[in-house]
Parts: structure tokens; sequence; C-alpha cells
């Protein structure tokens, strides 16, 4: 695959047109917000279709159209999160569910803000080790075996009325976990969730609530390095049809993820990552993706 670079940043999108990437965006939209990794779709789809690779900036923008299908699935929690923790700050009440639940989220977000910033100059730029396949495929693969883990001990009887300071900062840390390749924002909170004893839903819900702070971080800083790399028109059109695209196949993703949570368990995703992470280190091995 064809890497391209504007002042240091991985813009591979921009050459590949907007009918490729409506299509990467969709892929983009589904994997993103699903257990899955979607640094490794957009490593193995382009490849096998002979297209150039997207670019890991390409994956950072499309965090803001993840942000718009969480926060739209899960507007009444904002809102009623909003609301709560203003009148309890209004009434001084800091023992409120809503204060507890909202000072945890910012807890939780430090960890990988602290670690994003101090990564910034590796995680999204041309020919970063990170992006390797020997590093996503080996994530992939850890990752199905601690999200197995958690299925096999958890409690599942907590729910997100029960969530402590401690957990955010659990979950909060293994969000950190986001930023190497393969991980997964969804799949690390969502386990360490889950090993937290949260009902399986739950686990889901707060995962994603976690996640609004640093997908806003992680977006919007893409979309400003993309606005100060002075990208032409042309590009940041191609780059919206990727976001419109993502945001509606993000929405679909989110409402499979938590009817599956809701109805049967984590096992498929345990199953795909696994089979997934095998197949890059053995693609890795071979040269099949280059």
């Amino acid at each position: 695959m064809v890497e391209a670079c504007t002042q240091g940043i991985d813009t591979g999108f921009v050459s590949l047109g907007y009918a490729k990437v409506a299509f990467l965006g969709i892929i983009q939209g589904i994997t993103e917000l699903l257990p899955i990794s979607s640094t490794a779709h957009m490593r193995i789809v382009p490849a096998l279709l002979g297209w150039t690779d997207p670019g890991s900036a390409f994956s950072a923008a499309m965090q803001m159209a993840a942000l718009a299908a969480v926060v739209s699935y899960f507007r009444h929690d904002v809102v009623e999160l909003s609301v709560g923790t203003t009148r309890a700050l209004l009434r001084r009440n800091f023992r409120s569910h809503y204060m507890h639940l909202t000072l945890g989220i910012i807890l939780g977000t430090i960890p990988i803000v602290v670690m994003g910033v101090l990564l910034s100059k590796y995680l999204n730029s041309c020919g970063s080790p990170l992006r390797g396949l020997w590093v996503i495929g080996a994530s992939c693969i850890v990752m199905a075996l601690l999200l197995a883990l958690a299925e096999m001990t958890a409690r599942h009887k907590r729910d997100i009325t029960q969530v402590k300071i401690s957990d955010a900062l659990i979950v909060g840390l293994a969000q950190v976990g986001a930023l190497i390749p393969g991980v997964s924002r969804s799949g690390s909170t969502l386990t360490a969730a889950l090993w937290l004893g949260f009902q399986r839903d739950e686990a889901a819900r707060y995962s994603f609530l976690l996640g609004i702070p640093a997908i806003i971080g992680a977006g919007g800083k893409e979309i400003w390095e993309l606005h100060k790399a002075h990208i032409g028109a042309e590009a940041w059109g191609v780059l919206g049809v990727g976001l419109v695209t993502a945001s509606l196949s993000a929405f679909v993703a989110i409402w499979s993820l938590m009817r599956i949570m809701e109805r049967f368990s984590a096992w498929p995703f345990v199953i795909y990552r696994a089979a997934m992470g095998i197949f890059l280190l053995y693609a890795a091995y071979t040269n099949l993706l280059t």
C-alpha cells in the first residue's frame, strides 16, 4: 500500500476519492464502536482491495463520527447526567450519583489524555511503527484472551448507578490501551468494566459514556492537525463523506452491540478478534499484506 504524508501527517485517504472513502467510512463506523479494533480493519480491508492505506489520521478523525453516534444513541443518559450534575452542584449535593459518575468520567479520562500527549508524535505520524501488522495482530490476540477471561470470571451483577471512583480510574487506565492499534477503545474499557462485575449491557453503556471526552479530544485534535496541515477543499470533502457514512454505521454498531450484550455475551467478539489477530500475524510473516 502507498503511504501519503502531508506535513508529517498520514493522509492516505485523500487519494482514495469519495466512493472508496464512503465505503471505508462504513467499515470504520462499525468497527470503531464494536470491540474488534477499527485500526485492524483499516489495515486489512484496503490491503485486500488493493487500495491505499487511508492512514492513521483518517481513523482518528473518524472518531467525530463515533461521537455523533454515541451522543445520539445515549442522548437521554447524556442529558440526564448533565442536568443531574448541574442540579447537584447548585444544591452542593456532593453525594449525588450524578456527581460521582461525572467525576468518575473526568478522572477516568485523565490517563488517556496524559499518555496521548506523551505519545502524540508516534500515534498518527507517517510510518508509525505502532501501525505495524505485528503490533496490531498481537494486540488483537491479547485483547481476545483478556475479554474471554472477563467473560468466564465476571459476576455481571452491578449496574451503572453503582459506579465508584475507583471503578472509573481502573476503566480509565484500561482506556489508555486504546492508544495501541489493535486494542480498541471500546474493547479495553468493556473488558475492564466486565472484570469489575458490571452487567454486560451496563458495562457497554458505561464504556461509551466514559469514552465521550476521549473521543472528543482525539477526534477534535486530529481535525485541528489536518487544518494546520492546510489540506485542500477536496480533501475536506472526501473526509466529510467518510464522516457521514461512518456516523450512520456507528449508530447501527452501537444498537447491535447493546442488543448482543443484553441477550448474549461477548464471546462472538472474542472469537472474531482471535481469528483476526492470527490472520494479521500470518499476513505479517508471509508479507501477504504489504
